[in-house]
């Protein structure tokens, strides 16, 4: 009996892109794991990606309420016809490496069929996304979804990679918690191209004074919305479809992903050689004990184990 485990990448993306969850839960999964098949099964999504899929990130502060936004959004979505897989970053815990993966607890319990929603760690990765996103989001395009909702962990300071991965930034902030503030130190302010003012419904005259406050300041829409009474998610998907068409005429998208290729590019030979040099146990260890005893800087020596490695 043949099962999604024993699939080879390619038999696996194609049952993806006939429809079997199972196969693209499997598929994630080998990307997740970096188990021995995941380069091929990358090799063949990239191969088969159309570009079509739209990526859109929610990023914003914890508790902006971006995980019950997202579920507004794939709903609205999904009556518009798309179809929608969301991609839920949780943060890793640093001793175990685990993850509550809890996010998708706040998703509605009977889901169109349309959508698919998959949970994956972060793995202590900075950034508010997880180390496979980018393989990922390839493979759910080559798997025929339309739009994928990529929702990061809750920001810090620095946690705002989703700008090199998705087509649109929709920044969730939230009116009473400062988030004025907290948005301007964490970045956030240049990373968005939409800003959503969530859950008006608590507090609708400071909803709209946050509001006015980012038009102030950002050039891009502010919309304000209830994900929990699923007020403005029509104008926001609206608002977000209507950017990603004016950055496709404009090329702008073409760009951007061409940037978010090199970025990754980057990011692999960095990561490729930090693993030669830890493999060579015994010059990192000289070289750093050649750096405490200050017979060279640490540039040098870093530079000495590259050419070595």
């Amino acid at each position: 009996m043949t099962t999604e485990a024993t699939l080879s990448p390619a038999a696996l993306l194609d049952a993806a892109r006939d429809g079997s969850t199972r196969a693209l839960a499997r598929a994630l999964t080998v990307l997740e794991r970096g188990e021995a098949d995941a380069e091929a099964l990358d090799r063949a999504a990239s191969a088969a990606a159309t570009g079509h899929a739209r990526t859109v990130g929610l990023t914003g502060p914890p508790g902006a309420g971006k995980s019950c936004l997202v579920d507004a959004l794939s709903a609205e979505l999904c009556r518009r016809g798309r179809r929608v897989a969301v991609l839920a970053v949780d943060p890793s815990s640093p001793f175990s490496g685990g993850a509550l993966l809890g996010d998708r607890t706040r998703l509605r319990a009977d889901p169109d069929p349309r959508l698919f929603v998959r949970s994956i760690a972060s793995r202590g990765r900075l950034g508010g996304l997880a180390p496979m996103t980018r393989a990922a989001t390839r493979l759910l395009d080559a798997a025929g979804f339309d739009v994928v909702l990529l929702e990061t962990v809750g920001v810090g300071q620095s946690e705002i990679e989703v700008a090199r991965v998705a087509d649109c930034v929709i920044v969730v902030s939230v009116p009473g918690n400062g988030d004025g503030v907290q948005l301007a130190k964490a970045g956030l302010l240049e990373t968005g191209d939409l800003y959503a003012v969530n859950k008006s419904d608590r507090d609708p005259s400071a909803a709209q004074q946050l509001a006015r406050a980012l038009r102030a300041t950002v050039a891009a829409d502010v919309v304000v919305c209830s994900a929990l009474r699923e007020e403005g998610t029509a104008a926001l998907c609206d608002a977000a479809q209507q950017q990603l068409a004016v950055a496709e005429s404009s090329g702008a998208l073409r760009t951007r992903r061409a940037a978010a290729v090199e970025h990754e590019l980057l990011e692999l030979v960095a990561a490729d050689a930090v693993a030669a040099v830890q493999a060579r146990g015994d010059g990192l260890r000289e070289a750093a004990a050649a750096v405490a005893a200050g017979r060279t800087t640490t540039r040098a020596a870093a530079r000495e184990l590259l050419s070595t490695s």
